[in-house]
């Protein structure tokens, strides 16, 4: 655990780096491991970047964050609501015309040795969240506006540019889908999931990283972030 009485003496870059240090590898762990975690490795140092945030106005920091971003880690729980995410096809994508997208790639079993072979001949399986944002009165305002999903071969990687083109033909008639081939308990996750309101808020933001807290009610518990820019 970092000793929070040494954060005063530390540069802001150092903090941020031990923030990258804690959370390497630990992407892949449960949502409550990930909370713990949280609560006891992170909370000092998100707090501690927070006082330093250097566009602390929402309104400063639309342009700042527009392009392509990574998730390294994150206890919101729809980005795993499909088994088998691939971490670094997984994107998240503002738009200046005032969309954004949460996308990802999905391949059960992408990970298990026996399949894992035979993983350039499987189908994945993509998903993107379309979503609408806008700052008034110096605070974020999220609308989900809808879904799009496609199956693709894996063997063709899900990079930075189909992940855009796909999001920019989408874009242009968002509309809610329906989803096919989902059982059931999934498909009731997803449709909550749209019809929700979500709050963020950028606990720190700069050009290359930024730390993201946001609820998808406001009476549930807050989720958090850590992403890097896409270079």
């Amino acid at each position: 655990m970092a000793d929070s009485d040494d954060f005063p003496q530390k540069s802001t870059d150092e903090l941020k780096q031990a923030v990258l240090h804690l959370v390497a590898g630990r992407d892949e762990d449960s949502l409550g491991k990930k909370a713990q975690f949280y609560k006891t490795e992170l909370a000092a140092l998100f707090a501690e970047l927070q006082k330093r945030n250097p566009v602390p106005l929402a309104s400063d920091q639309v342009s700042l964050v527009q392009g392509v971003w990574l998730s390294l880690w994150s206890t919101i729980p729809f980005q795993d609501i499909f088994p088998g995410r691939i971490r670094d096809q997984s994107y998240q994508i503002f738009h200046p015309d005032g969309y954004y997208a949460n996308m990802a790639r999905y391949a059960p079993g992408s990970r298990i040795p026996l399949l894992k072979k035979l993983s350039s001949w499987l189908v994945a399986y993509d998903f993107m969240l379309i979503q609408r944002y806008e700052v008034s009165n110096q605070q974020w305002f999220i609308q989900n506006v809808g879904i799009e999903q496609t199956l693709r071969i894996r063997a063709r990687p899900f990079t930075v540019d189909v992940a855009d083109a796909w999001f920019t033909k989408a874009v242009t008639s968002p509309k809610l889908a329906r989803f096919k081939n989902l059982d059931q308990p999934t498909a009731k996750k997803v449709e909550k999931i749209l019809q929700a309101t979500p709050q963020l808020e950028h606990l720190y933001c700069d050009p290359d990283f930024r730390i993201v807290k946001t609820q998808r009610e406001a009476n549930q518990r807050a989720s958090y972030t850590i992403a890097i820019r896409k270079s």
